[in-house]
């Protein structure tokens, strides 16, 4: 083999070598972002049900329900809002109703990590609810992760954790692999 045979060799070993480990580092990334998931709900001593709770269930502290349909999706009701009237005197939890509705939203954004790290949009001196969404329409502005969460806060100006995995958090996220807990506090605006 001459020369120029072996460095085409090596050349065409490192690009295989390298597709390679991309091929399995996002795997990887995946394992680390559920392995962090999983530490976070031991550390924090979550209790994680398995069920979606009705209207009526009263949130311990530490409940968090694991959202049907989604891996590591975790859903916990910190404050009930208020019924929100979709039509007069009509206060039935009604998605088609609802997604006539634009969504406001504050939120603070966390790590799962020790220390967390947080970003937060709870307040602008702009707009008390800084970002707004069309319910179930509207994936710009609010990951899927957010309408689940519209969805099981179900009225106006509730309160809401989240655990949410990459791939159902803004396209940033998913790009990096790293999973955020949300906290989200909801109103339908009139």
């Amino acid at each position: 083999m001459n020369t120029k045979n072996i460095l085409t060799f090596l050349a065409l070993g490192l690009v295989v070598m390298t597709g390679c480990k991309n091929a399995n580092s996002y795997s990887e990334q995946l394992k680390a972002e559920k392995k962090l998931i999983a530490e976070y709900i031991e550390r924090e001593q979550l209790n994680i049900l398995k069920e979606e709770p009705d209207t009526n269930y009263v949130w311990g502290e530490k409940d968090f329900y694991q959202v049907a349909g989604y891996d590591n999706l975790y859903f916990h009701l910190r404050k009930r809002g208020e019924a929100f009237s979709i039509q007069d005197g009509d206060t039935v939890w009604n998605h088609e109703a609802i997604a006539t509705e634009t969504i406001v939203m504050r939120y603070k954004k966390f790590t799962l990590s020790v220390p967390a790290d947080t970003s937060s949009f709870w307040t602008t001196l702009d707009s008390p609810y800084p970002v707004e969404f069309k319910y179930r329409t509207d994936f710009t502005n609010a990951p899927t992760a957010w309408h689940e969460a519209v969805r099981l806060m179900r009225y106006s100006e509730s309160e809401c954790q989240i655990i949410c995995p990459s791939k159902l958090g803004f396209e940033a996220d998913g790009n990096t692999v790293t999973p955020y807990g949300y906290i989200l506090k909801m109103r339908i605006k009139n």
